[in-house]
């Protein structure tokens, strides 16, 4: 799944230099912690108003839907039949930028975070998740969901699922609401090869909501 994640990276300069987006004032700065139920920068698609850097609330609910759950994955596996996400899947889909995600691997009766982000030397400096999303009641903000997958093998003992990243040289074609039949988009947006991810445990210090600095990012000092 996908529970926590961290961006550092300047939206500014995402928004430049992967989608021609100049002007970019995003008022938060890195955030190291960031927790469901909060508002995450997306990149999508808005039809006339067209490609834009929208806040989300991560905790999915369709439109018109007033007492419906507020899911913040979906599965990939699902989303394209699914009554609550196949509106979206077809035509309101967005990419969430992150350093990386946070996974907890049960360990006896506790769990230990790990930290799943991009080896050192990276081309890029983010990836990016594959996510939907559906606009907000009354002008409100849009909500947001993120997909998940089964996990790649190297990350598959730590926990079963993870998020779907999408390679950015796909990018254009998951962000294209024209682009709808769900074979079609399976065959234009590609993965990011996971042999470019690794994953490594962090402090537990990343299970209180409260605490959002770099040191979260800090590997876990052998014993």
């Amino acid at each position: 799944m996908c529970g926590r994640f961290a961006l550092s990276a300047p939206l500014s300069s995402i928004a430049q230099d992967y989608f021609r987006l100049a002007g970019v004032d995003w008022p938060e700065g890195p955030r190291f912690n960031i927790t469901p139920g909060t508002d995450i920068p997306a990149f999508l698609n808005a039809g006339e108003a067209g490609l834009q850097l929208s806040g989300l609330h991560w905790g999915y609910r369709p439109a018109g839907v007033q007492d419906g759950p507020t899911p913040i994955n979906a599965r990939a596996e699902r989303a394209a039949t699914s009554p609550y996400f196949r509106e979206a899947f077809a035509g309101r889909r967005c990419l969430i930028p992150a350093d990386g995600w946070f996974e907890w691997q049960a360990q006896g009766g506790e769990k230990q975070p790990w930290f799943v982000t991009q080896r050192p030397g990276a081309p890029d400096p983010v990836i990016f998740f594959a996510g939907l999303w559906t606009p907000g009641a009354d002008g409100g903000p849009g909500t947001c969901a993120i997909l998940t997958e089964p996990a790649a093998p190297a990350f598959a003992p730590i926990h079963h699922r993870q998020p779907v990243v999408v390679d950015p040289a796909c990018r254009w074609a998951w962000l294209d609401p024209t682009l709808r039949d769900r074979m079609a988009i399976r065959r234009a947006v590609q993965r990011l090869d996971p042999g470019r991810l690794h994953a490594y445990p962090v402090s537990s210090r990343v299970n209180r909501p409260g605490e959002d600095d770099a040191d979260l990012l800090r590997p876990l000092d052998p014993e």
